[in-house]
């Protein structure tokens, strides 16, 4: 029998809501990086795997911003269930680009889009029960739940985001160098 106990690995979530998914293809760019990180993390909802909904995690990734009523059911679920929760990239920081619309008139967009544009003949703006009800703004996440940590970017690197994660995982504080921090 071994004298060492093994560690528990630390389960990391991610998770999108209204953004371009331009952080999670940074979080797949740590390319071979992600097989030492898979030594150490056990992944539940993320692009590597299948997982719909967030169980019980130490860590949770999330980009985007909040544009509708299922993302606040998504973030708040999210929040529920990851002790630690870390807002990547501009559109969950400060709502990155989806959030330009915020001075415009919701009501007047949807019209302008879905009825008075031209070629547009009957149109409708669409009220299908399916379909996730607009907030009146984008807000950025941590005007909806608290936020542990930010990793900045638009995306952040991959870099970044390994630089961040390890050394959360590591127990140290996570520090990104002035490098790591840019916007493309």
């Amino acid at each position: 029998m071994s004298d060492s106990i093994p560690m528990p690995r630390v389960r990391v979530a991610t998770t999108s809501l209204a953004g371009c998914f331009g952080c999670h293809m940074s979080f797949l760019d740590m390319d071979e990086r992600l097989l030492d990180l898979a030594k150490v993390v056990e992944f539940d909802r993320s692009p590597l795997t299948d997982i719909k909904h967030c169980g019980p995690c130490d860590i949770g990734l999330i980009e985007g911003g909040v544009c509708n009523a299922e993302n606040v059911h998504v973030l708040r679920e999210f929040r529920r269930n990851c002790k630690t929760l870390v807002a990547v990239g501009a559109c969950a920081i400060n709502g990155g680009l989806p959030a330009q619309r915020n001075h415009l008139d919701l009501g007047d967009c949807l019209q302008q889009v879905y009825v008075k544009r031209d070629g547009v003949e009957d149109g409708g703006v669409p009220d299908d029960p399916e379909l996730p009800l607009l907030l009146d703004r984008v807000h950025p996440i941590h005007e909806v739940v608290r936020v542990d940590y930010f990793i900045p970017g638009c995306p952040p690197s991959g870099d970044a985001i390994w630089t961040f994660l390890t050394d959360l995982i590591g127990g140290r504080t996570p520090r990104l160098p002035h490098p790591l921090l840019h916007f493309d």
